[in-house]
């Protein structure tokens, strides 16, 4: 068998999945790729950005497999004035609801944007209020509950109103647009997930 890997810009309310659900569109809409190949991890249906598809169990396993702590940028643009006050409780961690349990988030790293992240537009957009500010904060986390980062901007007072992956590990989508498709080899990816 051979091994492929391929990094995608998901495209938002698109499903991470290849199969069909009724009125939603899927991975199968935008991408090509062979029966074997499926996306690593999950991005919510109302999330966009970065997704690797393979393959390669092995690497599959690494990436999902809390043990192997991997870097997962995320850029959120969140719905009010972000205070220095709620950026520090973010990076220190906050206590978010998993499967019905409270879990506390593990340290990680958050930042203000000084100006707003060069994105592609979303459609439809994010709904605009001329009064109430839209900032982007930098989220770099190393573990992935179940929408994690909107449960853990809303813990803090702001909820959040767009939300991309941009990186994991060394991997970005960096010259994609949603919708769009890169190949990689298995060293290219192997050293910039895990060197």
């Amino acid at each position: 068998m051979s091994l492929k890997y391929y990094i995608i810009y998901k495209p938002f309310q698109v499903l991470t999945r290849f199969g069909k659900e009724e009125g939603k569109e899927s991975l199968a809409d935008y991408f090509k790729v062979p029966a074997d190949v499926y996306p690593v991890g999950r991005l919510d249906y109302d999330s966009e950005g970065l997704l690797i598809l393979t393959n390669d169990k092995s690497l599959t396993h690494r990436l999902l497999d809390p043990k192997f702590a991997h870097e997962r940028e995320y850029w959120v643009q969140v719905d009010g004035a972000v205070t220095a006050a709620a950026v520090e409780q973010l990076k220190r961690g906050v206590s978010i609801a998993v499967d019905g349990k409270q879990y506390q988030t593990r340290r990680c790293q958050a930042a203000l944007f000084e100006t707003d992240p060069v994105v592609p537009e979303r459609n439809p957009p994010i709904r605009f209020r001329k009064l109430i500010p839209a900032p982007w904060i930098r989220l770099v986390l190393s573990e992935g509950k179940n929408r994690q980062v909107r449960k853990m901007t809303a813990a803090v007072g702001f909820p959040t109103l767009r939300l991309i992956r941009y990186r994991i590990g060394r991997i970005t989508i960096d010259g994609l647009e949603p919708g769009q498709m890169r190949e990689m080899g298995q060293k290219e990816v192997y050293d910039m997930l895990f060197k």
